[in-house]
Formats: C-alpha cells, structure tokens, sequence
C-alpha cells in the first residue's frame, strides 16, 4: 500500500498545529535546569519539527538536515540519484545500503503478516492512477492496463538477501512512500537516544515519535488528533487528544489526496491486490506503536481493512493500537478505537 501523505504546518500561539497531531504545550511548573530546544524545517516534500530538552544543545539543524539528505539519498523516489532509483532502473536488482535494507525488510515482513494489503511494489500502479512522480492522469486507467502491471506487482518478486534486493520480474519497482517518514522520524529518535537525550518529540510530514516528558513542568506530552477534511488549508478541528510516555503515533487517510472521475473520487491509497483505489468504509486510522516505522507500516494495512477486519486483526496484535475515522452505512461518519488507544485519551 503506498501512502504519501500529503500535509502542512502552521503556528499558533501555544499550540503547535500538525497534520494529524498537535504537540500541545501544558502548563509548565518547577524546572528541572533542562533547556528547550526546537528544530523546524523541509524535508521528504513536507516539514519536519523536532522538540528535545536538554542541558545544552547537543543537536542542531544542520545534523537534521543531513540526515534527512541520507534518508533522501537512499530511498526518495524523487531523486534520480537515490539508490532506490537506481534499483528500480536495474532489470535483476542492486546492492543495498543501511536505511533502503532495513525500510525493505521492514515492508517484506508487514507485506506477508497482511497477505499483501501492504507491498511496496505497488509503484507502477500509483503512477498508472496519476499519484507518481509523473503527476495527476486525464484518462481513468483501463482494466486491461492495471491487468498487465499487477504481472509483476507483488511483494513475492523481491528477494532480501544478505546485503543484496533481487528482482524476480525485470518490470519490478518499488515505492517505500508509505513507510519512509515513519523510518525517518525513527532514525532521529535512535539517535537522540544515543545522545542521551530522555526527553524528545520528532515529527515528520505528521508522523510522531515521543519519548519522557515535555519540560519544564515534567508533564506528560499530548498530541491531538484532527478531523480529517478535504481542504488542505482549513483550520484544523481537534477530534481527540492522548498522553503518551514514549511511542510513536501515525495517520492514514483518504480525504486529502485524490482526483475525481465524475461523481467519484479516486482516493490514493491503492490495493496492491486489484490494482484499483481502495473503496472501503476507512477515512482515517491513526496507529499507535512502539516505533514510527510499525505504526506508519500498519497504518496502511488497517485502512485497507473493514472497521470489522481492522479490530480482529488488532486483537491478534497486542503491540498495536489504533483510532478509526469511517463511514457507516446510512453515510453519516462515525469513529472507533481498540482497548489499548480508548486508555490513552485525555480530556
């Protein structure tokens, strides 16, 4: 399932607005001698914001950005230059290095624990619908012509060995859009925990990673869930709003990026198993996992699900969590979540 999610930040005062979540202060108390430091910026075709607290500043923006221009160098679909370019310009595969290996592995096992409702090699199909790099289509892509491309889609075409990704199809390309951000936001994470930073909020294009709590004050940090809209420049609406100690939350949705056939929008999200949009009840689901790139991965899986299939397939998970936003039958929107996120809201 490829994902690209497609978002914008603004400010206001004390809140911080992200697509998705809002990093919302709280009231600040004792301090702990720890200093506040914020790093914001552009980065994957979206923003970045980073939040950690810390004796003195032992991360800048410019380790950010270089950062994000090795994450960009290995798996940005974008660039002609990146070493998943080059994979998918080759007919029998390439050698892979740290991030494009680790993102692929990662993709290959979410890929067989979803029977497919994930497959990063779903990118010909995205660019058939007009959702590549190659930009919006005129002309719906006929059956006979999704037909021809699904020959070699399939996460079974890719062979991960050793250090080395082998195409079992000439025709097979990758897209790691839908799992990218989350691993991104990962990697600063990892390394402010190599840093021995304790207290941390990462977030890239609305994909969040925490860690301790906001200071000073020593509270616990909140992110606020947005209702889903179709205009991308409308004030945000804050749905719900959780506490977390230490984890990562992401959003999944349809409402912002899709292209309309006569009364029928075409969302993004493309089931790599016929080829078409997904057509299901989901409008949004909001994963909560240990990690950004689990919850960025199965936040995908969850909106190619019914709300039904999502739940079960939720009980035999026990390491995630999630919030859904759907459509009932009568139309009128509804949402739902599992045990695990109900015990994280907060008023």
């Amino acid at each position: 399932m490829w994902n690209h999610k497609e978002l914008r930040s603004f400010f206001l005062i004390a809140l911080i607005i992200i697509s998705g979540y809002s990093f919302i202060p709280e009231t600040e108390s004792a301090d702990l001698g720890l200093n506040t430091y914020k790093i914001a910026g552009n980065a994957q075709g979206t923003t970045y914001h980073i939040t950690y607290y810390a004796e003195n500043e032992i991360f800048n923006k410019f380790q950010a950005d270089s950062i994000f221009n090795s994450l960009d160098s290995s798996l940005s679909i974008y660039k002609p230059y990146s070493l998943i370019s080059k994979f998918n310009n080759e007919k029998r595969g390439g050698i892979t290095d740290f991030h494009l290996k680790n993102v692929v592995k990662k993709a290959l096992q979410v890929s067989e624990d979803s029977k497919g409702i994930f497959d990063i090699t779903v990118m010909p199909l995205v660019n058939i619908w007009g959702f590549g790099p190659d930009g919006n289509i005129s002309v719906q892509p006929t059956q006979r012509a999704i037909d021809s491309i699904l020959g070699f889609v399939g996460y079974k075409k890719l062979i991960l060995t050793g250090d080395s990704l082998i195409k079992l199809h000439p025709k097979t390309t990758i897209d790691v859009n839908g799992i990218a951000q989350g691993y991104s936001v990962d990697v600063i994470a990892d390394c402010f925990d190599g840093l021995g930073i304790a207290n941390y909020l990462v977030e890239v294009g609305g994909e969040i990673r925490v860690k301790g709590r906001k200071q000073p004050g020593n509270e616990v940090m909140k992110i606020g869930i947005e209702a889903p809209s179709e205009n991308k420049f409308s004030d945000a609406i804050i749905l719900k709003a959780i506490g977390l100690k230490e984890g990562a939350v992401t959003t999944s949705g349809k409402y912002r990026k899709f292209y309309e056939s006569g009364n029928i929008k075409r969302s993004h999200l493309i089931d790599p198993r016929t080829g078409f949009p997904l057509q299901n009840e989901m409008v949004s689901v909001t994963v909560y996992a240990q990690d950004a790139i689990t919850a960025d991965a199965y936040d995908n899986v969850l909106m190619g699900m019914s709300v039904k299939q999502a739940l079960c397939f939720l009980k035999r998970h026990k390491n995630l969590e999630a919030y859904f936003i759907y459509t009932r039958s009568d139309g009128a929107i509804a949402d739902t979540a599992s045990k695990g996120f109900v015990s994280m809201f907060i008023e």
